[in-house]
């Protein structure tokens, strides 16, 4: 970089608020924190923030006004000042009226993009709910924006912040103990879709409901949508894929220091549950080919799982043992052997935040390593170092999803160029890499770094 061009970008960062603001005495005043999506994850996400730093929550947005609303009470009470943060259904004027150093972005899938750039843009550094997108573009002029304007950007994959999930990879992994590993599973067999099939109706009275689909295409209102539903329809997100298989890819990459796949293929449908209104899959196989072995995936949203005590999670072959993973434990087991010889468990943290007992919702094994997350993007935005989770390895992670969705659509194997973003001479699939915005919504583009 010129030296012209380093004192530009200094002068920009440090006007973009990231010079910590001081209180008469001189000492730093709490970071002023905003929060974008204020359901049931977004409030999850924004109260472990809160248990780690002594934060000042100022502003709320959603465009539920029942949500926003009950979100605002909780935080005054969870909050360390007292105080009620402002709310705001639009975040274009949220970000007008106050300044922020931290925005939260846990909105539907669809709604991750542009109000992250516009945080971004306005000087804040974030953090965003998984899969960063839902198309490989988006994700594309995230990641870019985060480098022009030199943010710090920790997306929600929290497997790489889960405690017992590092000792694996410290005890197991990093010890050598898997010997030459030549194949890796993740999957998931949860019966998570829904297999309703409601008639469509008029949207809530408290629902933005055109301001909720934003740059999506306008579907009439249906109750599986809104609240928490909406992962049912492809429109908002890119289905099971989209919503687990990304977490346990993007652990499995973390833990053995994947970059991009080279080749990506998937095959499945909705084989089954044909009767529900759902449109994503209920069955479906993906192949993420990496240099040295393949990564793949499988959910099924009905049957059995193969390992009851692995419902979600990976598997791990090496020469010298098999190593299991799941959100709740690990379990390495030589090769020869029945039983593990190294397991952990979960580490649970009631007694020292004792709130998580009773907070509604809460999925009380992530609380955890949502706290451990934060803490790294906080230490992060201290240093200016990249996070655990940095938008670059959420890119990766999502669009890699986002391939393996695509390769099924179109029925064939593609070949990914990180260095082009592009899918190696296929016309049909580069033109799947960005979906069409619903006037008059803009799709962002990459931008120049």
């Amino acid at each position: 970089m010129q030296r012209r061009t380093f004192l530009s970008a200094s002068s920009a960062t440090l006007l973009a608020g990231i010079a910590p603001r001081l209180h008469a005495s001189g000492a730093r005043a709490p970071r002023r924190v905003g929060l974008i999506g204020a359901g049931w994850y977004g409030k999850c996400d924004l109260l472990r923030l809160i248990q780690v730093e002594d934060v000042d929550v100022v502003g709320l947005c959603d465009v539920d006004s029942q949500m926003l609303s009950g979100a605002a009470d909780i935080v005054s009470q969870r909050q360390k000042s007292g105080k009620k943060p402002n709310t705001w259904s639009d975040y274009r004027q949220m970000l007008k009226d106050e300044q922020f150093d931290i925005m939260l972005v846990d909105t539907p899938d669809h709604w991750h993009a542009l109000p992250a750039i516009a945080a971004m843009n306005a000087g804040c550094d974030l953090w965003v709910q998984k899969p960063i997108s839902v198309d490989v573009e988006e994700g594309h002029a995230m990641l870019t924006t985060a480098r022009k304007t030199d943010r710090v950007v920790q997306v929600g994959t929290q497997r790489r912040s889960t405690p017992h999930l590092i000792e694996a990879r410290d005890r197991v992994v990093n010890e050598g103990l898997l010997g030459d590993i030549g194949l890796v599973e993740c999957y998931c067999y949860y019966h998570m879709r829904s297999q309703k099939n409601p008639p469509d109706s008029m949207p809530p009275q408290h629902l933005d409901y055109n301001m909720w689909t934003g740059p999506a295409p306008m579907r009439p209102f249906n109750e599986l949508v809104h609240p928490r539903g909406w992962r049912v329809f492809m429109e908002y997100c890119n289905g099971i894929v989209g919503d687990m298989c990304i977490h346990m890819y993007d652990m499995v990459r973390w833990m053995l220091e994947l970059g991009w796949p080279t080749h990506i293929s998937s095959s499945g449908g909705i084989l089954v549950q044909t009767d529900a209104k759902a449109n994503t899959t209920d069955t479906q196989t993906a192949t993420f080919h990496h240099p040295d072995f393949p990564v793949l995936w499988q959910h099924r949203t009905w049957g059995d799982a193969p390992d009851k005590d692995y419902p979600w999670g990976a598997t791990i072959y090496g020469s010298k043992g098999t190593l299991k993973l799941s959100v709740h434990k690990y379990e390495f087991t030589p090769r020869g052997k029945q039983n593990p010889t190294v397991k952990g468990d979960v580490l649970m943290e009631l007694d020292e935040y004792p709130e998580d007992k009773t907070e509604e919702r809460l999925e009380k094994h992530v609380a955890p390593a949502i706290r451990g997350h934060m803490k790294d993007f906080l230490s992060c935005i201290d240093s200016r170092k990249r996070p655990v989770a940095d938008i670059e390895q959420g890119y990766i992670s999502t669009a890699s999803c986002i391939l393996a969705n695509i390769a099924l659509d179109v029925g064939r194997t593609l070949q990914w160029d990180p260095k082009t973003h592009k899918v190696v001479n296929d016309t049909e699939a580069n033109e799947k890499l960005s979906r069409p915005y619903r006037a008059p919504w803009e799709h962002p583009k990459p931008v120049d770094v």
